[in-house]
């Protein structure tokens, strides 16, 4: 990305929405590509313990460390109309991915984890309530599972982006939910920089 100040919110929306949208497009093969949120995310200076994200005292959200995918089956198929007024009609097949990345440089203590979608069975996915102060959303939490496969990617930087799939119209034949959480590295020396993301 060109953009140096992530908390620039123009910025982001005249210059790094268009640099997702394109990213976007070239991984997914997708024909159209729309940018509606974004969201910075500060570990806190005290390395508290990992939540779901709450407000930092910069009043920032601080990093999510709750095992989760963003959408349900029922907010993924919401967001749509969201997002494109009158698409439900008109749209045969989307996506909505995540494109996270590091905006200060290399992550050396929270980094973010993905599990292997191959390995997790929709019992394992359990639909959950989000409070925003205008609306309550929904998203998927898990049970724990034996099965479960997760990575993550060694001091990603800034020029590294890893895009995953949060949800996915087509039910069957793909991945169409991708767990993710923030997690502390263990043995992080207490001087190592603070995630930014």
């Amino acid at each position: 990305t060109s953009v140096r100040d992530f908390l620039d919110v123009d910025l982001i929306r005249s210059i790094y929405y268009p640099e997702a949208a394109e990213l976007a497009l070239a991984v997914t093969g997708a024909t159209r590509a729309y940018v509606f949120d974004h969201l910075v995310r500060r570990r806190e200076r005290d390395r508290a313990a990992l939540t779901f994200g709450r407000r930092g005292t910069d009043g920032l959200p601080s990093v999510n460390g709750r095992i989760h995918n963003d959408y349900t089956e029922a907010s993924g198929r919401k967001r749509l109309g969201m997002v494109l007024a009158d698409a439900t009609a008109r749209v045969r097949r989307y996506s909505i991915v995540n494109v996270w990345r590091s905006i200060k440089g290399p992550v050396q203590d929270t980094p973010l984890a993905v599990c292997d979608a191959r390995t997790v069975m929709a019992s394992d996915l359990v639909v959950s309530e989000v409070r925003y102060p205008r609306r309550t959303g929904e998203i998927y939490v898990a049970t724990h599972s034996p099965l479960h496969r997760w990575s993550h990617f060694s001091a990603m930087d800034r020029h590294e982006a890893l895009v995953f799939k949060q949800y996915d119209s087509q039910v069957s034949g793909v991945a169409r939910f991708t767990l993710h959480a923030a997690f502390d590295l263990p043995a992080v020396p207490p001087d190592a920089p603070l995630r930014e993301s």
